[in-house]
């Protein structure tokens, strides 16, 4: 197995390509959708109505190297958007109706910050799949979905916090499970903008307006000391702070969410159909699209909570700081 570090993002995640797992996959599996009574606890979720929206951003802040500019009008038809981040608590409610294993589970290991590795599991710590370059992603043998911290850690007082340690195959089986889908990269924008124009945070331009803190974030200097002034060090419930004017929780912070787009800084540039109405990202890729930044984001690393900011990892990553949210069609 080895490791790969994307290393113009390396701070905030990393992609890691592996080999040998312990059970292959040719795909991703299918499922029917979940029974309606099922469905009826997966989420509230919020529509969205057809729109002319104002993606990606010119800003100074920005990373060009990301393709977040240029700033762009898209055209949008109505969909509707999970409220919430996949939590805990419904992902199990998925594995137990499927009995589903995710690619963490298969791979036998994740990467776990390593202020939050459990005690129990410094043991099982692999040093030989560590990143140079970020070694504060830990690779812990047992980490996943329902062992957040690796083993010894549980998800006791954490059900309905978002699901982590998934990769976007595993997030796109419990999307088709669920009657759902991964929203695109699009979408995924249009709804954390809320409505509003060039604005910086799901919110507005000011981190904490009045001194108060709106989304999960590093406090402190990173990566040695989290102040956690805004109450969390690793994730908060997934309806932790305001929602948006759309009634959308965590946007941005909290976790890193997998869009269905394949990763490219340039697609979107150029002006035609495809990436100007309903776009729906490159037809082939190596990446997938993340969104929203997470709780290891901070400033003087990774400005990367900001509504234009994107990333990339690999299809078969897994962390403990991406999640996911879905969509549907209205």
């Amino acid at each position: 197995m080895t490791t790969e570090l994307n290393a113009t993002h390396g701070c905030c995640h990393h992609a890691k390509a592996r080999s040998e797992p312990e059970a292959v996959r040719a795909d991703v599996p299918s499922y029917a959708p979940a029974p309606r009574a099922a469905r009826m606890d997966l989420g509230e979720m919020t529509g969205i109505e057809g729109q002319q929206v104002q993606l990606g951003s010119d800003d100074a802040m920005g990373y060009p190297a990301d393709g977040e500019g240029p700033a762009r009008r898209v055209t949008l038809s109505p969909f509707r958007m999970d409220a919430t981040a996949v939590t805990n608590a419904q992902f199990a409610q998925f594995v137990k109706d499927t009995g589903y294993l995710t690619d963490a589970e298969r791979f036998g290991w994740s990467f776990v910050f390593y202020a939050l590795v459990h005690p129990k599991a410094i043991q099982s710590v692999q040093h030989q799949s560590a990143v140079a370059l970020a070694p504060w992603w830990i690779p812990v043998k047992g980490a996943c979905w329902h062992s957040p911290d690796g083993p010894g850690s549980l998800l006791v007082e954490r059900f309905d916090h978002p699901v982590v340690h998934v990769s976007w195959n595993d997030a796109t089986a419990f999307a088709a499970w669920a009657g759902k889908k991964l929203p695109t990269e699009a979408q995924w924008e249009a709804s954390a903008r809320g409505g509003l124009v060039n604005a910086t945070y799901p919110w507005g331009d000011e981190l904490t307006p009045l001194g108060e803190h709106r989304c999960n974030i590093w406090q402190g200097q990173f990566p040695q000391v989290n102040t956690a002034d805004d109450g969390y060090l690793g994730t908060a419930p997934a309806r932790s702070f305001e929602p948006n004017a759309y009634g959308l929780y965590n946007m941005v912070g909290n976790v890193w969410e997998w869009c269905a787009d394949w990763w490219s800084p340039s697609w979107h540039i150029p002006e035609n159909a495809q990436t100007r109405c309903d776009p729906k990202g490159p037809a082939t890729g190596t990446e997938r699209v993340i969104r929203g930044g997470s709780y290891l984001c901070h400033a003087s690393h990774c400005h990367r909570y900001r509504l234009s900011a994107r990333s990339f990892n690999a299809p078969d990553s897994s962390t403990g700081h991406m999640g996911f949210r879905c969509c549907a069609p209205q």
